[in-house]
């Protein structure tokens, strides 16, 4: 995908917002949390240096994996003695992006090539390394702050340098006259070369000045002390992100608990106000039944009166049952009433004998009316299956 012509930031805020935003088995493989900040990183970039350019391209990994990925290719400017050169790089925003550095590489036309032993290049393919690379720390660093110490760097001693040119033939010491010669084109001059094809190292052949050497050495000495210092403060800041990644995780973890016992009491409140529909449904039932059954000046109704007995052997029942429980009653008043030293001993063993002998009398007769009622089923039973079958 190549974005639209670099005329405005809108055209490419416009490319970069598709293909972030794309789904599927073509999109970008970032994260989606990161697509917002690396859309940030190369707004910024392009915004200020408008010579780099963002697209995607397929790039092959060591393993030899293709994946599609951004990357801002163009020219940096590096001042060099008062001279303003365009660098060509390429700067690869790798799938681990802006948690991993970007990958840059050095693009030298036909006409140049890389220095060799230079101190911010890997290998003549041109793979830039710098102390901002390796101090990586994020959030913090960003594509604009690199290119800009890359700009500083390249300036101080440039990577690129123009190829010697082929030495000439010599000349044919019988050269036959060109019929028709024309001055137009031996007049015309040469079109002016691409200004990233010119570097300062072309054609020099001279020694290094020893001021120059001591100059470029303490720098890179001051540069990799302060390589040191942000290597350790990298460390401490992965620390530090590290912790409140993991606090970040205890909080979502934490959250989706919560948000599930939310969901199970509104699930328990939505039963229990269904519960009570019904509860206020039935005593809705309830108070209708009673309007209607009873009138206000009735003067109640008595719990005796309330029940009718189906027969004299039910009534018996009940009343056997009654003095049961009765007596039940006033022998445990009288186990409590000698606990507390009202009554004595001897009394209290005179009236559970009796009480006794009167409970047994009743679940006596209790047996014996159940023993008639069943009998009594029966008959009925009986006498409902002799009339069904009379009847068929």
């Amino acid at each position: 995908m190549v974005p639209p012509p670099p005329a405005t930031s809108q055209y490419v805020q416009q490319f970069l917002s598709t293909a972030l935003s794309q789904r599927g088995p073509g999109s970008l493989p970032y994260a989606e949390d990161a697509k917002w900040l690396i859309r940030h990183h190369l707004m910024t970039l392009v915004d200020a240096y408008p010579s780099l350019h963002p697209s995607t391209s397929p790039f092959t990994h060591n393993d030899g994996t293709t994946t599609v990925l951004l990357r801002a290719e163009g020219t940096i400017p590096a001042v060099y003695r008062d001279v303003c050169y365009n660098l060509p790089v390429s700067i690869w925003l790798p799938d681990t992006y802006p948690r991993r550095p970007p990958s840059v590489l050095l693009n030298p036309t036909r006409d140049m090539v890389v220095r060799p032993s230079h101190p911010n290049v890997l290998d003549p393919s041109g793979a830039v390394t710098h102390p901002y690379l390796s101090g990586w720390v994020f959030p913090s660093s960003n594509l604009l702050d690199l290119v800009r110490q890359l700009s500083v760097s390249f300036g101080r001693d440039p990577p690129l340098f123009s190829k010697q040119p082929p030495p000439t033939s010599r000349p044919n010491p019988n050269p036959s006259p060109s019929p028709n010669p024309s001055p137009s084109i031996a007049a015309s001059p040469q079109p002016p070369p691409r200004a990233y094809s010119v570097s300062p190292y072309a054609g020099r052949q001279r020694a290094e000045d020893p001021s120059e050497v001591f100059r470029r050495n303490a720098i890179n000495k001051l540069l990799n002390s302060v390589h040191e210092d942000l290597v350790v403060l990298r460390r401490s800041r992965e620390g530090e992100v590290e912790g409140v990644f993991n606090c970040q995780a205890v909080l979502k973890r934490r959250e989706e608990e919560v948000l599930r016992g939310v969901r199970e009491m509104q699930g328990e409140r939505e039963g229990l106000e269904q519960q009570l529909q019904m509860v206020l449904m039935d005593s809705d039932v309830l108070e209708g039944w009673a309007r209607v059954n009873f009138r206000p000046g009735d003067g109640g109704v008595d719990v005796d009166d309330a029940f009718k007995m189906a027969d004299g052997l039910s009534s018996q029942m009940v009343e056997c049952a009654a003095a049961d429980m009765a007596d039940d009653d006033v022998m445990y008043s009288l186990e409590k009433a000698v606990e507390r030293g009202v009554i004595g001993f001897d009394v209290y063993m005179k009236n559970v004998r009796a009480l006794s002998r009167e409970q047994f009398f009743h679940r006596a007769i209790a047996v014996k009316v159940r023993e008639a009622q069943r009998k009594a089923h029966v008959d009925r039973m009986a006498s409902r299956a002799g009339a069904a079958q009379y009847v068929g």
